[in-house]
């Protein structure tokens, strides 16, 4: 996966906006104002993503490639690195996990407005 590929996938979800909050590289994806994803825009070697803390352990056992997150609350994101060991495949799904669970905190008012996006 290449950094456009990953930027084009976040972009896709209802309601997905990108900023750089963090300063000009640090490439930063929210749904309503709250970050799923967030990565180095000039050297895309990683990207973090929120994840349900039992599946954060799972994956980070079960792959070398996933880290607990970096400059993020360990319990809660994975840094995942892009190094062609894991298949885009399951990038992306980690991806939808991070947007759903996101998305799933959100208060009803704000998921309705989603649904009707």
């Amino acid at each position: 996966m290449d950094i456009e590929t990953f930027r084009e996938y976040c972009l896709s979800f209802r309601g997905v906006t990108e900023s750089f909050p963090f300063g000009e590289d640090a490439l930063v994806f929210k749904v309503k104002d709250k970050m799923f994803a967030l990565t180095h825009i000039d050297d895309f070697k990683s990207f973090n993503v929120k994840c349900d803390p039992t599946v954060a352990l799972e994956l980070r056992e079960t792959y070398e490639s996933v880290l607990p997150g970096y400059h993020m609350n360990k319990k809660h994101w994975n840094t995942v690195v892009v190094d062609g060991k894991i298949p885009d495949d399951k990038l992306k799904e980690w991806v939808m996990h991070s947007y759903d669970l996101v998305v799933a905190k959100l208060p009803s008012v704000q998921r309705l407005e989603l649904n009707n996006l």
